[in-house]
């Protein structure tokens, strides 16, 4: 074992899901490193392994737990003192979780994330954490989204930097920060929380309600990530069309993406739009501001009417297809990206089918699709009309056939197109030509990928490269380069 009272604290950070956890990690390891931790890959070689969790799915939920065993495991000889789970499922389950799951030494939720370095001290120690009680943190903040501000709460990417000249490297008004990786690409967050309540969806629970951070606060860390070498930052949160609206302007995200002329980033995305939401003025902003990357992440869930109304949610098959016309109309080449989710209850077949037919006629860039399964604590687990479970897997085994022979089509409509490629991986190829692997605009992270052929053209991770789309490779495309900058 690591000796607890060595000079030398060795931290690892293991991160699971979305890349609002991404953002999260980072600041945890920014108030780590501003304490004189030592940040590690290896977790092998840390004193404390922090595996910041996520408890938005099943799947989601058993890669966490997987992810905290196999860091236990490395507990014998020289291995970490201290496995910690931290994130949504810590957050969500607290007690239960810790009682449940003795190989974590500990349970931390997000109210301890202030103080990660002090709790990480005492678990080492061999003190006893106490795990919170799991609670709704949508009651910890005031109803009026304009009293929020002023709450005195954990909001984790919010941060609570003072600002001082001798602040430590990797710190960003007003969230201490420090990079894990060396990506040109960086999520920073625009907001946390949700005051939605779409029946399916347990995270309102545990991230809390809805709280813009302030735009000087997203521009100065975007300006701290392009000092970093940072070239894409994507702007997330739980509903990016909502922000602003506690700071009194529910156009702010207009106002803010106007902003970023003089950040030093190439390309900002912008992730989790509300289809409800979209303004005319937003759609425009994001198809035609040169910084802004023209690429529309839309959560449809489905497609019928009846069914979203049960979801508690808007639109419809009509209203989202003339969003699409209107993208397109502006944008021709933008990517657009969504998530549906089938066997939902009471989904009748003729509810299906249009939703089949929605996406034969939208033909989107890139599709995720889940099968329904009951969530504990939110509206749908109690409701009648339960599909079942071999029907859903039968709807979400057509469904995913469906939307990867449309990506696949998707794609090879944009063989001849010229398009600009923001390189992240250098490799050679199965023929041992050097290639430059990398995202389109039209590409969200997770989305697919561009396999630029370089020739003997010299670039960079980080570099945007000017190339012609050549292949397709299923939804990936293949591209030869013309310029770099």
């Amino acid at each position: 074992m690591l000796d607890p009272a060595s000079p030398v604290r060795r931290v690892a950070v293991v991160t699971m899901g979305c890349a609002r956890n991404e953002v999260d990690s980072e600041e945890m390891a920014g108030r780590l490193a501003a304490e004189g931790w030592e940040l590690v890959d290896d977790p092998a070689s840390a004193q404390a392994v922090l595996v910041n969790t996520c408890g938005f799915v099943e799947v989601a939920k058993k890669d966490s737990i997987d992810a905290i065993l196999a860091a236990a495991d490395l507990k014998s000889g020289d291995g970490p003192t201290a496995v910690v789970a931290v994130g949504c499922l810590a957050e969500r389950y607290g007690s239960e979780l810790a009682e449940s799951l003795p190989e974590a030494d500990a349970v931390l939720g997000f109210d301890d994330y202030p103080d990660i370095g002090e709790r990480l001290l005492a678990i080492i120690a061999g003190e006893q954490h106490v795990p919170h009680t799991p609670r709704d943190r949508r009651r910890l903040l005031p109803i009026a989204p304009a009293d929020r501000a002023a709450a005195a709460i954990a909001i984790p990417g919010h941060g609570d930097g003072d600002g001082e000249d001798d602040r430590p490297p990797g710190w960003a008004p007003p969230v201490l920060r420090r990079r894990l990786d060396g990506s040109p690409v960086a999520p920073v967050k625009l907001a946390s929380g949700c005051d939605r309540r779409c029946a399916f969806c347990a995270i309102p629970s545990f991230r809390g309600s809805f709280v813009s951070r302030p735009p000087a606060d997203v521009l100065s860390e975007t300006r701290w990530l392009a000092g970093e070498g940072v070239r894409e930052v994507v702007l997330v949160s739980e509903n990016s069309t909502s922000y602003g609206k506690d700071l009194g302007d529910l156009r702010l995200l207009e106002q803010l993406l106007g902003s970023f002329g003089d950040s030093g980033i190439a390309r900002v995305r912008v992730a989790y739009l509300q289809p409800a939401e979209v303004r005319p003025d937003l759609i425009d902003i994001i198809a035609t501001t040169s910084e802004i990357t023209p690429y529309f992440d839309l959560s449809f869930q489905h497609a019928s009417p009846t069914l979203l109304r049960r979801m508690r949610r808007f639109g419809g098959r009509a209203e989202f297809l003339d969003l699409i016309a209107r993208i397109r109309q502006l944008a021709p080449h933008a990517g657009i990206r969504s998530n549906v989710i089938v066997g939902f209850p009471g989904e009748t077949e003729e509810e299906y089918a249009e939703l089949l037919a929605f996406l034969e006629e939208a033909r989107l860039d890139a599709v995720g699709v889940f099968g329904y399964s009951d969530e504990e604590g939110t509206e749908a687990a109690s409701l009648p009309g339960k599909i079942d479970p071999e029907i859903v897997q039968q709807r979400l085994d057509e469904t995913t056939a469906l939307v990867d022979e449309l990506m696949a089509q998707r794609a090879e409509d944009r063989v001849g197109e010229r398009v600009e490629v923001l390189v992240e991986l250098l490799e050679e190829d199965e023929s041992g030509e050097r290639v430059a692997v990398g995202r389109a605009a039209h590409q969200g992270p997770d989305d697919a990928s561009t396999t630029v052929l370089l020739r003997d053209v010299m670039v960079d991770v980080g570099d945007l490269v000017v190339a012609t789309v050549i292949d397709v490779d299923g939804v990936d495309l293949i591209a030869e380069v013309g310029e770099s900058r």
